[in-house]
Formats: structure tokens, sequence, C-alpha cells
């Protein structure tokens, strides 16, 4: 058993490093929605030699939250904590004995800069949420009377959804009296364990002709769960012989565009037993999953394997199937032969292109800040192509002048600024992608998208004239209209909302004017031109953008 966990321990590194996963988390199935994992910034390292201040500028994006790739089953703050969106369920979501994990890629930035892509491994871990069940409540098996002690007959297989193996495993016993000459023993074949009852002592007919056993199936889960099955026993003729295959295991290729009205293999079994104990039919063994089963027919009588669905590329390459052959006696016999079939590609599909935008105005569209450095993290860009070889083999691009394609891997991509943003002078970007894979021919994927470069106040209030001069009347009314002053400001929003105020150079002067916030200027007392017939004062325009910008200009009133 430990060389066993070490095998385990040792297979799990390699696949770790095969992927280069940055953080492994587990997560049981079955726990509520919203259940935290892990803090990403924590986990990774990324924030140990940071100040605080400098960990706040840390943020983490989720990327390709797409069905496909399972990441919609988890959601990561901007800080860097995961949880899980839903309730997960190991058995819908993953296979018997494998591992069922699946992979989160997050974007990390520091402020507008791009650090890294992190890609996070979250492994499911099987509960025992399913009990074992038989395919049916009861069964009757028949031995003979003539039958010499050791004489064994299979029973129903038990089965257990649980997708590992502890939860799984299931060991059977038998409740009986003491004086009912049968045991149980279990067999293994082919990684299958099948109950049987063994005859201890010699039927007599004529003494007893039927017994009632139950037999109990228990899983490995702690606590275990359980299920029984009555097992009837009639003292009769028996069915003596097991259908054989010629194979235990058969390898076989196939097209993905295979018509599906022939046959891809045919499976042929025998039983020397004649009548209903010697005809043989065929059946998916229930080693053989939903998920693979939709992808095949098999006919029952002739043992013919066809296509039923198509396969998709990005999923598996190969499958195997547990085929059962079991004759018509009562209770059949069976044995399992294994069939593992590979799918070969001869298709030439062209690539797809995913564009994950960090700022995503829609599906196609992103905002960009104006002040972004050369270089700054737009997207991650994904590109796939289940072809094989060469027809598999993407190449992608973005001519453009303001905007460029870093290579990550073999298909992924990061979009960066490639050169200044100025939104006074340019607000809107239309480009595509372009992507080939080397096939031949070769077969293109273009996706276009848009860019809404935001503004930042980045453009200083201007006057319109550098000196304002009015002439007006001396001792006329307080509030006596002068005239306008006014400036530009071509910024948006706060950044181009302007307001106006008088400077007072030397606060002792008394300034009989008044200048409103929008530029107004009349009087705030009454005026004696033989006191003073000439005022020159400044005048200050600010934006309410953050910083605030300015300007000043010169006031010339005259009597």
């Amino acid at each position: 058993m430990t060389a066993y966990i070490g095998l385990l321990c040792l297979l799990h590194l390699l696949i770790t490093l095969v992927l280069s996963i940055d953080i492994t988390y587990h997560v049981k199935e079955e726990d509520r929605p919203h259940t935290y994992i892990g803090d990403i910034a924590v986990d990774s390292n990324l924030s140990h030699p940071l100040t605080h201040q400098q960990h706040t500028l840390i943020t983490f994006t989720q990327l390709q939250r797409t069905v496909e790739s399972g990441s919609h089953l988890f959601n990561v703050t901007n800080s860097g904590k995961l949880y899980t969106t839903q309730t997960l369920d190991a058995e819908s979501l993953c296979t018997y004995n494998k591992e069922c994990s699946r992979i989160v890629k997050v974007a990390v930035r520091k402020g507008k800069t791009f650090m890294k892509i992190l890609k996070i491994k979250i492994l499911i871990d099987d509960i025992n949420d399913h009990s074992p069940e038989f395919p049916q409540n009861e069964i009757t098996i028949k031995f003979l009377e003539r039958d010499f002690k050791g004489t064994k007959i299979p029973l129903l297989n038990a089965i257990d959804e649980d997708i590992s193996i502890k939860n799984s495993q299931i060991t059977y016993m038998i409740k009986k009296s003491k004086r009912e000459p049968f045991s149980l023993s279990v067999t293994k074949h082919k990684g299958i364990f099948t109950p049987e009852i063994i005859l201890e002592d010699k039927l007599d007919r004529e003494v007893k002709d039927s017994y009632m056993l139950t037999l109990e199936a228990k899983d490995g889960g702690n606590p275990p769960k359980t299920a029984t099955l009555k097992v009837h026993i009639s003292v009769t003729d028996v069915n003596d012989n097991t259908p054989v295959f010629s194979h235990d295991l058969y390898n076989t290729s196939v097209s993905n565009s295979h018509q599906r009205h022939l046959p891809i293999f045919t499976l042929k079994a025998t039983d020397k037993d004649s009548g209903d104990n010697g005809r043989i039919s065929y059946h998916f063994n229930h080693k053989t999953s939903r998920n693979i089963q939709k992808y095949f027919v098999l006919d029952k009588k002739t043992g013919d394997l066809f296509l039923h669905d198509s396969f998709h590329f990005s999923k598996m390459q190969y499958y195997k199937l547990f085929i059962e052959a079991r004759d018509g006696g009562k209770p059949p016999k069976k044995s399992v032969a294994a069939v593992q079939i590979h799918i070969v590609n001869n298709q030439n599909n062209a690539p797809l292109i995913n564009i994950d935008f960090v700022s995503p105005l829609s599906e196609s569209s992103a905002a960009v800040s104006e002040d972004s450095e050369v270089d700054s993290f737009i997207a991650y860009v994904m590109v796939t192509d289940t072809d094989s070889g060469p027809n598999g083999e993407v190449i992608c691009d973005l001519k453009h002048d303001k905007f460029k394609l870093a290579k990550i891997d073999s298909k992924e991509y990061k979009m960066i600024v490639k050169g200044h943003l100025d939104r006074e002078i340019r607000d809107h970007y239309k480009a595509s992608i372009v992507c080939h894979d080397m096939g031949s021919p070769q077969l293109e994927s273009k996706k276009y998208f848009s860019v809404k470069v935001t503004d930042v106040n980045d453009v200083e209030p201007h006057f319109t004239k550098e000196t304002f001069q009015f002439l007006t009347y001396e001792n006329q009314k307080v509030d006596f209209p002068i005239g306008f002053i006014n400036a530009t400001d071509p910024d948006l929003e706060d950044g181009g909302q302007l307001t106006y105020s008088i400077i007072n150079d030397n606060n002792n002067d008394n300034i009989p004017f008044q200048l409103t916030k929008y530029g107004f200027i009349s009087t705030s007392q009454p005026i004696d031109r033989e006191m003073k017939d000439i005022y020159k004062f400044k005048v200050l325009v600010k934006d309410n953008g953050t910083p605030s910008l300015s300007d000043t200009a010169i006031l010339l009133l005259r009597f």
C-alpha cells in the first residue's frame, strides 16, 4: 500500500510539472455555492516581498470563463480570492478512477502592468454521496441436484456511481442461516469484482428445493453505504458454460468521418451450451461510462459496433469500452472484453479565436485608458484548432500601429499597447486578429474587435484671449452686467468642466467686481470714476479633473 501511494504522488507531481501548474487547491464536491477555496495572492507568493501599498496594486482577472474550459464553475475576485460558483458534482464532471480537476487561468497585473498568467489547478474531491445499487432487487439462481461441492454461480454486481476508488470499491457478504450449504467468494477479472455463491455441500432436491439468501454490498466510504439483493436459490439443472471472447482486449482505429451505417468493429463470443444457454447477446458493461456510450451503438444480437455521434478532438482521441457477452441461461453467464478505439482525425478545420478583454465593453470591444503605457496588458487571446499535426499548428498576427500580440505559449497570446494613445486626437480604433493553421491548404480565421479610448484629464484649460477688455459706466447699481470671459478644454466630463474666479494678488486692494464660476462679470458695488478709472487684475480658470489643471488671463476694465 505504501508503494502504491508513493506511485500516485509521483504521478501527480509529473502531471503538475507537464501542465506548469502554479497552485493546486482541493475542494469537496457537493459543497454549497460560493465556497471559499483559497487566496491566490498569498498562495502564489506574489505579495510576499511587497509592502501593503504595493500589494493593493496587484489585481487578478479570471480568463476563459467558458463551459468548455470548466472555469465557469469558479470565480476569482479582483483581490485574488477563489470561490465556487455552484455546487460541484464530481460524478457529472469526471470519469471513474481519474483525477477530477479543472484548470483556471488568471491574469495578474500590478497597476496597469501585466505580470503573468497563473494556471490554477482545482482538484474536486469525491465524497461518498452514492450508495451501491444492484440492477434489480432480487434474482433467482439455480443449482443442479448433481452439482459437486465448490460449484460457483456468479451473482449481480452492485454499482457505485462515486468516481474515487475508495468510495466506489464494493465488498460483499451474505446473510444466511448456518444450516444453508452456501458461502460467498468474490473474483476479480479485468478490474471487475463479481460476487459468487459457492456450494459447500451436496444438495438433495427431495429434502429441500429452494433457499433464500441476502447479498449485502458495502462501499469503502466512511461511514460506508450499503445495498442488498435477495437471492432465491432453486435446485434444478444449470447453465454450465460461460461465453468466451477470442481476445480479452481488442484494438481498432476509425476516422471521425466514418459512415454511421457501417460497423467499425464486430465482437464475437462463443458458448458451448445449446439452446437458450448458448444464445449470446452483447451489452455495454457498467465500467463503460454513459458519457462514452453516447458516441457508440452496439447491436445486441450481432455484436456490431457503430458510431452514433460526432467526436470533438478538444476532448478525447481514444475511447475504451467494456463489452459484456451474456448467454440466455437463467441466470445468465457472462464474460467481458475491452475494446480500445483510436479516433483518427482526417479533417482540416479553421482555427477558433477567443479574445478575453481585461476591461470589456462587449464580447468584441474593450475600453483602454489614453494614459496606458506602451506594453500595457489589454486582453488574453487563445486560439484553438482541434486538428492534429500541421493542421492544428497555428500562427496569429495583429497588424496595427497602436496594438500588437505578444506570444505566451503555442496557442496563447497577450494583446498589449504598441503606441501612445491620445483620445483628443482619436477616441476609437477598429482592428482584427488573423490566425492561420499550417495545413495544406492553410485555413484562416479572422476576429474583429474595437477599442474605445477613455479620457484622462491631460489637457489644460485655455483662455481664448490673453487679455479681456471691457468698457463700463460709473455709479451703476450692484450686479450691473459687464460681460463674459471664456476658455476651452477638450477633455470630457469633469476634466472638461470649467470654473472661473478672480485672483487678488494684493489682498489690500478692493476689486469692486464679481465673477461667477461660469465666467459672467458684474459690479459688486457702485464705482466712482474720479477715484479710479482703470482696473486691471488676473482671472483664473480651472477644470474639475483630478488633478485639476488651470490657466490665467488679464481682465482690464475702463470707465
